[in-house]
Formats: structure tokens, sequence, C-alpha cells
């Protein structure tokens, strides 16, 4: 039994300098760095925010994938599609007093692999007759077009 035992951990031990060594080799395409990449998602970020504040709509959806695929996820309801998610956003803020001035806050961002990342962060409307805010948390994909939401997962502060 203890020679089992002895064969089982020299078998083990043989093989994690080969996993961790593999893991080490992991690489951005490109030779992209992790801090290239959170730089990349922040700029996306960065230009959703100004597209905002200048009540342009489309111009905050070119942060999203244009994708069957990209799914926004509010509350108890999920919207899938790019051009699904545009319709939404189109409907709930036609007018600048209903989008106000967007501001994101407490920004996370986190490459989980070479073609997908992860942001969190806070969002603030502020208009002037409330202040809605919440949380969010976005998986990013690396398209041609570069980084882009792929999903969304916003939640609202209740108070």
């Amino acid at each position: 039994m203890k020679a089992g035992l002895k064969l089982i951990a020299l078998l083990l031990a043989s093989a994690l300098p080969l996993v961790v060594s593999q893991s080490a080799c992991v690489r951005m395409p490109t030779g992209e760095s992790r801090q290239e990449t959170e730089r990349a998602v922040r700029a996306v970020l960065d230009a959703q925010v100004e597209a905002w504040n200048r009540g342009d709509v489309e111009g905050y959806m070119e942060g999203y994938e244009r994708a069957e695929t990209t799914t926004f996820v509010s509350g108890d309801a999920v919207t899938r599609g790019w051009q699904t998610v545009l319709e939404r956003y189109k409907r709930s803020y036609d007018t600048r007093e209903k989008m106000g001035a967007l501001e994101f806050t407490e920004l996370e961002i986190k490459p989980l692999s070479p073609f997908y990342a992860q942001a969190t962060g806070r969002w603030k409307l502020t208009r002037a007759s409330d202040a809605p805010r919440g949380r969010f948390t976005l998986i990013f994909r690396r398209t041609d077009r570069g980084w882009r939401i792929t999903h969304d997962h916003t939640s609202s502060a209740s108070e």
C-alpha cells in the first residue's frame, strides 16, 4: 500500500512542473500584454461614456459586438442580439433628459484569456429629476473590430 502511495506522489510531483510551465506559456495574440488588454477595454468604455453623454445611442452601441449572440441582462429581462439591444436602448432613452449624463466608476478589468476579458464597475446617470445607479459585469470578446461587449449584466440599485 505504501509503495502505491509513493508512486502516486512521485507521478504527481513530476507532473506539477509541466502543468505550471504550460500555464505560464499562455500569451495574448500578437504579444498583447494584460495591461494593453486592460487599456483597450477601458478605451471602449470611455468611448461609450463619451457617445452617451453627447446623446449618441448608436455610438454607444459601437462598444457591443454586432452579433445575434450579444446578450443584455437587466432585472428579470434578457435581450438577445445587437439590433434588439439597440432598439431597447432607443426605446428606453428616447430623449436627452432620460439619457442624462453617464459615469462609470470603480472599474476593474480582468483579461480572462487571449480572447475574453471581464469588466465590472458602477454606473450612474445624473438627470434633472433623479440619479439612477447600479453595477455591471461585462464580458468582452476580441473581434475583428477590437474588443467588444458580448454579454452585459446590469443591475439597478434600489433605494
